[in-house]
């Protein structure tokens, strides 16, 4: 066999990826040009160039092309995901998104790129969330992106998510990524209800471990397997907080894909190369971020991205 037998499907948070422009709709206000973050095209433009950048090597020691879906997360717009696929690295590839505006209170959703050579897109939709504060507040967050299509020949479901973030405590918030995996899950069984042997493919940026609550109980099942379970240690992860390693971003599966003709799933990653990495200080060896705080490092994301590879 050789790399023209395998292909990758892929996930990555790409942290705050704005636009330059001072949307009325979003809260975040750091992101623009006369902003905190002195957010101008220059910097929008190199972010957008890194990103690119990452995408176009994620799999390929394994594969022929770069990944033939990517879940994104942190997009502010459609353009955002237009303008990463029109940059030199990827331009020369037939990639397309699909992407839809969410509630989110600041402006970030999630997207999909596929390669058009490899998936045919046949519908697409937004699942909408309704989550709620410990006080009874309704918390605007993103919808989950439902994608089917064609790839290489078979029809696929593809879910990708980003799931309310811990940033108020895992205590006021895991309850809203509970709701959100029961939504995912009864979506999954009416797919599977159609059709035992559908191909399923899960992205996201979950804010919780393999071993949470939400993934473990409300997700995994004895049709859908988390192969990248055994990938967190406390020395690897997809990013860090306080020092300590965490597997958010994360690919599930069908079991379909294990004993499948075509298509079969081979293995699962953390695409962690060097260059992706913080060289210096306390930071050392995590992903190197656009800032830290208020510092502007011109780096890539606080997140690793995550890919999958499968044999054709």
């Amino acid at each position: 066999m050789t790399q023209k037998d395998f292909f990758s499907i892929a996930f990555y948070n790409t942290e705050n990826l704005f636009d330059n422009k001072d949307e009325a709709h979003t809260l975040e206000k750091d992101y623009t040009p006369s902003g905190r973050k002195k957010w101008g095209s220059y910097r929008y433009q190199h972010k957008i160039n890194k990103i690119a950048k990452v995408i176009s090597k994620i799999g390929t020691s394994d594969c022929v092309f770069p990944p033939v879906l990517v879940g994104l997360a942190e997009i502010e717009t459609k353009q955002v995901a237009l303008d990463i696929i029109q940059t030199e690295a990827l331009r020369y590839l037939n990639y397309d998104c699909v992407h839809y505006e969410s509630p989110d209170d600041r402006g970030i959703d999630v997207a999909l790129l596929y390669h058009k050579d490899f998936f045919e897109l046949v519908s697409s939709s937004a699942i909408p969330i309704q989550v709620f504060e410990t006080n009874g507040a309704q918390d605007d967050t993103r919808d989950i992106l439902y994608v089917q299509g064609i790839l290489n020949g078979e029809y696929t479901h593809v879910f990708v998510n980003h799931w309310p973030s811990r940033r108020k405590g895992i205590d006021k918030t895991h309850l809203k990524r509970i709701t959100i995996a029961k939504v995912l899950n009864d979506k999954i069984s009416q797919i599977l209800d159609e059709n035992i042997h559908a191909k399923i493919t899960i992205l996201g940026d979950f804010n919780d471990d393999p071993n949470s609550e939400s993934i473990q109980h409300h997700l995994i099942s004895e049709f859908i397997l988390n192969p990248m379970e055994k990938l967190l240690t406390p020395k690897q992860g997809s990013l860090t907080h306080n020092g300590i390693w965490y597997l958010f971003d994360q690919i599930l599966l069908s079991k379909t894909y294990l004993n499948s003709q075509k298509n079969k799933f081979i293995k699962a990653a953390i695409y962690n190369e060097a260059f992706l990495t913080d060289w210096t200080g306390r930071n050392k060896g995590e992903p190197l971020r656009t800032y830290i705080g208020k510092f502007y490092r011109g780096g890539f994301s606080d997140h690793f991205p995550v890919y999958a590879i499968f044999k054709k």
